[in-house]
């Protein structure tokens, strides 16, 4: 009865959290890159692609991948409202964001608060993921900690910002994409080490059960869903994107 709960993490899922932020930067950075290639009707099409890497795959599926690592002796769930307004949070912070730098990639007034904008919706998709864990317990913050989470978010959105208006080749934006990544996972641990998990229940095992909650084994289910929607979303983009250029460029007048 409140016993502080011992973490560990397993390597591979650290790892592949890694990796699953790097591909999302990466598509999140490649449809930036089109969408200042060609203005008008497909810029928005665009943008929602880059807020749906950027912020649905590159933070939101590399926070519960993160989690799945998350090794603790102690049953969990995870509510689904938290889970899902997590994800619109995420998704609609990285479009927002990047709409504001788009109007005015030079001005740093714009990527500062537009940074601000994005670091605080990843800050928030992160707490508010965490806030929808259910387990036989409650959690003890250091605050000093969350504050350095918040600050790591803002830096890294304001830098991918940065990156995404700033990087021409395929190459760079590999690069650039490694680079958001380990921003993404830096804030995300931050996070994590910024909680104490307190357990005040006897049968420590036992999952939360409601309508609302699933299992932590089902999470894997529900992140790989989901995932794999927003990676076809934006394989679709790419697959119909030089379509789209040719009709253009055919086009009369």
């Amino acid at each position: 009865m409140n016993e502080v709960i011992q973490t560990t993490y397993s390597t591979p899922l650290v790892i592949l959290a890694y990796l699953i932020s790097a591909i999302g930067s990466y598509a999140a950075l490649s449809a930036t890159h089109r969408m200042q290639a060609q203005p008008g009707r497909s810029h928005l099409a665009h943008l929602l692609i880059a807020g749906i890497a950027l912020g649905g795959i590159g933070v939101w599926s590399m926070h519960f991948v993160g989690m799945l690592a998350l090794k603790m002796d102690i049953g969990l769930g995870y509510s689904m409202v938290e889970t899902v307004v997590s994800l619109l949070a995420a998704c609609l912070a990285a479009a927002w964001g990047l709409a504001i730098v788009a109007k005015n990639p030079r001005s740093w007034a714009r990527l500062i608060s537009a940074g601000a904008m994005l670091g605080v919706g990843a800050a928030t998709m992160h707490y508010l993921g965490m806030y929808g864990m259910r387990f036989g317990g409650y959690f003890v913050w250091s605050l000093d900690v969350v504050a350095i989470s918040v600050l790591i978010a803002f830096v890294a959105a304001t830098a991918a910002l940065w990156l995404a208006f700033n990087t021409r080749s395929a190459v760079a934006r590999m690069g650039a994409a490694a680079v958001m990544a380990l921003a993404v996972c830096a804030m995300h641990y931050t996070g994590m080490s910024a909680a104490e998990f307190i357990c005040t229940t006897d049968n420590r095992l036992a999952i939360p059960t409601s309508p609302t909650v699933i299992s932590v084994m089902d999470l894997p289910l529900l992140v790989i869903t989901l995932a794999v929607g927003m990676t076809c979303a934006i394989a679709i983009d790419l697959l119909f994107d030089p379509q789209r250029r040719r009709a253009v460029t055919r086009r009369p007048g």
